[in-house]
């Protein structure tokens, strides 16, 4: 056997799923700010489209393959269908929007920074003395993961459902209101024509 076969596996050493986890999380990160910097609302969905997608990819890279197809179905096929429908249903401005911007990028970086911040030590300090056996059985598989969820998450995951619904039924509101104080709307129970075709 050859000493690079016995050599144990370093930082220096990366093998090809890091590299790869690499690659897709800058790309993820990229596509992260293009839509938090885009002057256009439908490009900043479609970025948003890419940014979790790649999360997506990084779940399986992970070998979490439940959470990365609920990543899927509910946030790229479910959130980002909800945002481009209020989009359409608002009638929000297609293209380059100067009002997509408020000037106040150095107050949203700070905020950015500071709740990473916050997040990383949370994160760090709850699972500073947890280990993980990589032996065992996978930690993010279907069955362990659902179990999980629908036993100990089942009221979070039906209040997201909820507010999944108040956002579309939020949307078809604005875009009523938007559509009858707009200047110039004929009203369907003022068109002569519609009236004498209901005699």
């Amino acid at each position: 056997m050859s000493l690079a076969a016995t050599a144990p596996h370093g930082f220096l050493s990366p093998t090809g799923v890091e590299i790869a986890f690499l690659l897709v999380g800058l790309v993820t990160l990229g596509a992260a700010l293009i839509t938090v910097t885009t002057r256009q609302l439908v490009h900043a969905a479609l970025w948003l489209v890419v940014a979790l997608g790649g999360l997506a990819v990084e779940y399986l890279l992970l070998t979490a393959e439940f959470i990365a197809w609920v990543q899927v179905l509910i946030y790229v096929g479910s959130v980002v269908v909800l945002l481009l429908f209020g989009l359409m249903l608002t009638r929000a401005p297609i293209g380059r929007s100067p009002d997509a911007d408020s000037g106040n990028r150095l107050p949203a970086l700070v905020v950015a920074v500071g709740a990473a911040g916050a997040l990383v030590w949370v994160v760090t300090d709850a699972f500073r003395a947890t280990w993980i056996d990589l032996d065992g059985p996978a930690a993010g598989t279907t069955r362990i993961t659902g179990e999980s969820l629908f036993r100990h998450w089942v009221l979070p995951f039906e209040a997201l459902s909820v507010l999944l619904l108040a956002a579309l039924v939020g949307a078809i509101v604005l875009s009523r209101k938007t559509r009858a104080e707009t200047p110039g709307t004929p009203d369907p129970a003022k068109i002569p024509g519609d009236q004498e075709g209901a005699r």
